[in-house]
Formats: structure tokens, C-alpha cells, sequence
């Protein structure tokens, strides 16, 4: 009794210096992760093209120009597996489809570094694994076709209002000094490279393929000396300053960057709002589609995105119940992601804050601002979590049926269509949230037949 009455008087004062009834204090929430959204580059590549006196042409590369190597598919497996990691108790262990939702520009290259990636990110067990001697599983990533891509292929066009902000880019202080201290340095190149056009805005092929070849232990010409790779990067690195900075860079930022930043901030938003859409949403693109929205998000270092860098976006739903968005950009496979901090904000942004901030360089009307009359209209995603019992094709009245195409390699499988007129062939898919997808010409993978 004396030690049950013991324990009576502690509870009871505990309950009168803390002012609340213990039976009914609610539990705190902890803060929790909500939903990711990854960005990352393609990995290591062979040369997209070459020069004239080049003595390696295409044929030195098993497949050719512009393909994922070994290595770089070596790359994305090793970030799915660090990605698994991270998220390890956020993600299921298994492939899930109502969870992952994966978009590439349609380069064989990005859809392969994609497959890699899930490869590493959901490596197949138990009874997804189809062949107990095959560890893997096919993923779908989803595609639309290089000319209709108004998404992740930068920069993107036709823009004239762009186009004029480049000519204007062209005249300013820095550009022109540019020009001029470079000048004889350009010339150099273009007399051993057997090119007739070396400018500021193309010189960076050059070094590209050399770093291609370089990389992949081929001997370099004696004119590409250290010294000269070293001042080809730094004009490489200017090449993207000059796509989407230098001068009027929020303006360019709506009409390029912003406009992948403007699907970005409508699926945080979404998801801060919904609990039915996926946890993870991938694009895999090229280092001009991380440049242009990290210069949009006023974030860029300065340096071209390495091979499989990754820029992350991660939604957290606090606990006070507010939404806070974090930023990290993982640009080296040996290290942990580097903290990114939005100018204006805290590294631990409030979503309202980080969707304040990030206005100014989010189109309104793309189209409107870049002067054009009218379209194609792919500028986004939405956010479809699964394909729902109910998909109904429609299409204008007049257009032919679509061909479809389907590729798969390592590690998944990618469905799109192709309208064979440029009329739009419209998916529409019911049961989703509203507003979670609007018309386009892509986006299933099974519900309906390729």
C-alpha cells in the first residue's frame, strides 16, 4: 500500500507541475519524410560527336556516340544503392509501383542509367524475383519523345524571347571581354581540331570529347595539354553560365529552368496536401537540366554536374504539422550529399517560404513570355501514382491511330506513345487526385496495350 501510494503522490505531482492531465496529454508526432524528388545526370557516356582530325572516331566506341558506358552504368547502380540506404525504412524494400514513379528524357543513355539505377535501388527478392538466376526486375520509366519534350531537354525551344535574351547575353561586358581574351586561344582550336566554327558557345564539344576519350585511357593530341584541358573546362563551365545566367538571369530562369522548378514546387504542394501519390519521383536527364534549375533555384556552383550527380528535393511534414522542404546535391559518390540552402531561406525551408521565394522565376504562361503563338503542351508530369482500372484514350477528331514504341535494357521498361500526325493524342486517367494530371501523350505502362 505505502508503495502504491508512493507512486499516487509522484504522478500526482508531476500532473500538478506540469499543468496537464497525463491520461489525456496527446502524443507528439515526430517529424517525418513525406515524398523525395530526385534529379540526377546520366552516367559516364562516350563523345556525343567529334572533330575532323580526331583520330578516334565512332567506331572506337563499342556503341557508337552518345551511349552509357559500362562504367556509367556501373555509376547509376552504385546511387541506387546509396539511395536504398538513405532510405532505408522510407522506401519498401521492394519494388512497389503505387510508391515510384520514374520519367527520362528519351535518350537511350538516360533510360538506361534510369534502369540502372532501380537495379541498384530495388534489387528483386522473395516473389518478384521472376529467375533465381537473374538479380533484377523490370521497373518502368516513362518517356515522350525528344521533340515534344517540354520538361527535362534544356534548353528548351523554341523561345524567341529567349533567344533574344542570348543575343543581349552576347553584348554585354562579360561576354565580350570573354571573347576577346579567348580569341587566339579559340583560333588554336579550331586549327587543330579542323573545325570552322569554334565560339564560346561550342567550344565546350571539344573538351567533351576529349574528356571522353581521356577518360576512357585513350592518348590525347600533344596540342591537349593539361593546360589546355584546364582552360576548355573553365570555357565549358562558361557555355552553361551563358545558357542560363550572365544577364538576366530570373528571366531566363522562367523561361528555362523555372519551368521544371514550376512542376516541382505543384507535386511538393500536392503532396503536402494528399497521402495517395508516390513517395519517390525520378527524372533522369543531362547536366544542362541540374544547371538550369539550380540557376533557377539561384543554388548553381559554378561547375558542370559530374556523371550520376543527384539533386534531391525532400518534403518533410514537421511536428507541429507544418511541411518543410530540404535540398541536397550529391556530386560525389565518396561523400554524403552537400546541404544546398535556398538564398532566403534556412537549410530546413518552410514550404510556404520555399514556394514564396521560388516564385519570381516560375512562369506564368510560358508560352505568353516566350512569345509563341501557340505549342506543344508537355511542360510537366503531374504526379500519377499508379495506373488506375479506368484509362480512357481520346483523341481530336481527325488524327490517325498512334504507333507505340517500347524499350527496355538493364533494368526496365519504357512505354510511350507516338502520335503519327502532329495532332495530340490525350490521356486522360481518372481516379487521381484533381489536378494531378493534365492532358498529355505519355505516361502508362500496362493498362493499356503497347
Amino acid at each position: 500500500m505505502a508503495g502504491r501510494q508512493f507512486a499516487w503522490s509522484g504522478a500526482s505531482l508531476l500532473q500538478l507541475l506540469l499543468g496537464v492531465n497525463l491520461i489525456v496529454m496527446p502524443s507528439t508526432q515526430a517529424r517525418s519524410l513525406r515524398f523525395v524528388t530526385l534529379l540526377y545526370r546520366h552516367g559516364d557516356r562516350s563523345p556525343v560527336k567529334t572533330y575532323p582530325k580526331d583520330p578516334y572516331q565512332e567506331d572506337e566506341w563499342p556503341q557508337g556516340f552518345g551511349q552509357l558506358t559500362k562504367e556509367g552504368m556501373q555509376q547509376h547502380w552504385e546511387l541506387g544503392q546509396a539511395l536504398r540506404q538513405r532510405y532505408h525504412g522510407f522506401l519498401n524494400t521492394s519494388y512497389h509501383r503505387q510508391e515510384v514513379y520514374v520519367r527520362s528524357t528519351d535518350f537511350d543513355r538516360t533510360l538506361m542509367s534510369a534502369e540502372a539505377n532501380l537495379a541498384g535501388l530495388f534489387p528483386p527478392s522473395g516473389m518478384q524475383r521472376f529467375n533465381p538466376n537473374i538479380s533484377w526486375q523490370p521497373i518502368p520509366v516513362h518517356t515522350v519523345p525528344i521533340a515534344e519534350d517540354r520538361l527535362l531537354k534544356f534548353p528548351l525551344g523554341p523561345c524567341p524571347r529567349y533567344e533574344q535574351l542570348q543575343n543581349e547575353t552576347r553584348q554585354t561586358p562579360e561576354y565580350q571581354n570573354e571573347s576577346i581574351q579567348n580569341a587566339q586561344f579559340l583560333d588554336m582550336v579550331a586549327n587543330e581540331t579542323g573545325l570552322t566554327d569554334v565560339t564560346l558557345e561550342t567550344v565546350w564539344n571539344v573538351y567533351d570529347t576529349l574528356f571522353c576519350e581521356q577518360t576512357h585511357g585513350l592518348v590525347l593530341p600533344p596540342w591537349a595539354s593539361p593546360r589546355t584541358m584546364q582552360r576548355l573546362s573553365q570555357l565549358k563551365d562558361f557555355s552553361f553560365r551563358f545558357l542560363f545566367g550572365i544577364y538576366e538571369q530570373a528571366e531566363k530562369a522562367r523561361l528555362q529552368g523555372g519551368v521544371l522548378l514550376a512542376q516541382i514546387r505543384k507535386n511538393l504542394t500536392l503532396m503536402a496536401t494528399s497521402s495517395q501519390l508516390p513517395k519517390l519521383l525520378v527524372y533522369s536527364a543531362h547536366d544542362t537540366t541540374l544547371v538550369a534549375l539550380q540557376m533557377a533555384l539561384d543554388v548553381y556552383n559554378g561547375e558542370q554536374a559530374p556523371y550520376a550527380s543527384c539533386h534531391i528535393f525532400e518534403l518533410y511534414q514537421e511536428d507541429n504539422g507544418n511541411f518543410s522542404v530540404e535540398m541536397y546535391f550529391r556530386n560525389e559518390s565518396n561523400k554524403a550529399p552537400w546541404p544546398l540552402v535556398l538564398p532566403g531561406c534556412a537549410h530546413r525551408c518552410p514550404l510556404q517560404d520555399f514556394l514564396h521565394l521560388t516564385e519570381p522565376v516560375v512562369p506564368k504562361d510560358w508560352q505568353q513570355e516566350c512569345q509563341l503563338a501557340s505549342g506543344p503542351a508537355d511542360t510537366g508530369d503531374g504526379l500519377p501514382s499508379h495506373i488506375p482500372e479506368k484509362t480512357v484514350l481520346s483523341r481530336r477528331a481527325g488524327a490517325h491511330p498512334p504507333t507505340s514504341r517500347s524499350s527496355s535494357s538493364l533494368a526496365g521498361v519504357s512505354h510511350y506513345l507516338r502520335p503519327s500526325s502532329p495532332r495530340t493524342l490525350r490521356v486522360h486517367l481518372f481516379s487521381l487526385p484533381q489536378g494531378l494530371v493534365g492532358p498529355q501523350c505519355f505516361l502508362f505502362t500496362g493498362s493499356v496495350p503497347s
